[in-house]
This record gives structure tokens, sequence and C-alpha cells, in this order.
């Protein structure tokens, strides 16, 4: 797996691509590759890293790992490029931005580099996954390299505002120092959670208020790609 990302980053996380567990991990890659379909493609795995420089980041999304059908991954959570059919939790969560900042994104297109390239870090914590096997690359050290990207933005950079959806994204708070970054937390956009709370979050309007409080741009969420 030949290394492709952002020379930034790459400054910020050098040591975990020597580290030991790093190398195992790319031996696993190979040999997935080897015998399996894998997503996204190699050079879209560290996409996250590619659209949203370190320096930039102002919003940190975070998700588990990437879609697992053919097409969909492009190495954004969340994110379907233009052409495939938008996953049941963006359309949730397109629908939340719509009713909370009054625009009409439509549910027909999911490709939010367009958030990236604003600063918004679109994170899964693993960064592949076999194909049609949902967490099928989750413990074989994707997590070990993810974390340590949250922990130097949360010890490096200030006043970034963290989206955590779900269980599983609300547990990565203990990397993040809260006194120096805003946290937002609410049930997952799944079908499953989204009446549970992640409807009427309004995290979209509190992330842009938190941002023009500190004098930054806010996002403009209506702009997805």
């Amino acid at each position: 797996m030949a290394v492709k990302i952002d020379p930034s980053w790459y400054a910020v996380l050098q040591q975990q691509f020597e580290a030991p567990y790093f190398g195992q991990l790319k031996e696993f890659l190979v040999e997935e590759r080897r015998q399996y379909t894998c997503y996204p493609p190699g050079s879209l795995i560290f996409s996250a890293f590619d659209h949203t420089p370190f320096d930039k980041v102002k919003v940190v999304i975070l998700g588990q790992d990437p879609y697992h059908e053919a097409g969909q991954a492009m190495g954004l959570c969340f994110s379907v490029p233009d052409g495939i059919a938008v996953p049941p939790s963006l359309v949730n969560i397109i629908k939340e931005i719509n009713d909370d900042l009054g625009v009409n994104i439509p549910t027909t297109c999911g490709d939010l580099s367009g958030w990236a390239e604003q600063g918004v870090l679109l994170l899964n914590a693993t960064l592949t996954v076999r194909a049609h096997h949902a967490g099928s690359h989750q413990r074989h050290g994707w997590e070990t390299f993810t974390d340590a990207a949250i922990r130097a933005l949360s010890e490096r950079r200030s006043g970034l505002v963290f989206l955590l959806w779900g269980s599983y994204a609300i547990a990565k708070c203990s990397l993040i120092d809260t006194s120096r970054h805003h946290v937002l937390t609410a049930p997952h956009p799944s079908p499953l959670s989204a009446y549970r709370g992640f409807f009427g979050c309004r995290h979209f309007s509190q992330a842009n208020a938190l941002l023009t409080a500190q004098g930054q741009a806010p996002i403009r969420w209506e702009e997805i790609r």
C-alpha cells in the first residue's frame, strides 16, 4: 500500500506510519486485496486527510467504517460519489440540515466533498473494508491510526467542533480535550435511531454559531459538493 496523504497530515502522523502496527496493517491489507475486493480504492483511502489539511480543519465528523458495496466508498465518512444512491443515514443528515437551516438540499446527491474542502474532516475510524462485509477491517490497526489523528487535533489545535453521532463516535470523546474544543453529541442518523434525538439536534446551526463566535467563517452546509 503506497501511502498518499496530504503533507500536513503526514508530518503529524509520521510516527504512526513508521510504527510496527502500521507495517502489520499494510501486510493485512495486501493479503485482503489479494483475496477479496476491498473499498475504497487505494488512491482514496486517505481522502479525508487529502481534502482537509491538518491546519484547515474546523469541524470533525466521525464515522465507523466505509460503505461496503460497489461504488459507494470514497474515503469520506457518510459520503458517496455523485450518481450513487444516497444511503439512508445520509438522507437523514440532509433532512436535519434542511430543517435546521431552512435550506432545501436535495437528497439525490451524496457527495460531501464540498464540506471537506471547507474544513470539515469526514473521518472514519476504520479506513478500509472488505466488499459486502461491514466492519471486516476493524481491529487490525486502523483505529490506532485514526485515534492518533484525533489526539493530534485535540492537542495541537483549539476551538474545533466535533460532531459525534451514535455510541461508537461518542466513545471517542475520551480522546478530545473538551476544555479546548467543542463536542456535540446525538444519536446516530441511521433510520434505527434518528428519531431518538438526531432529528432536532440542530448540530449544523450550533457548529456554525461556535465557529462564528471564534471569528471563523461558518460552514456552508448547503454546498455539499
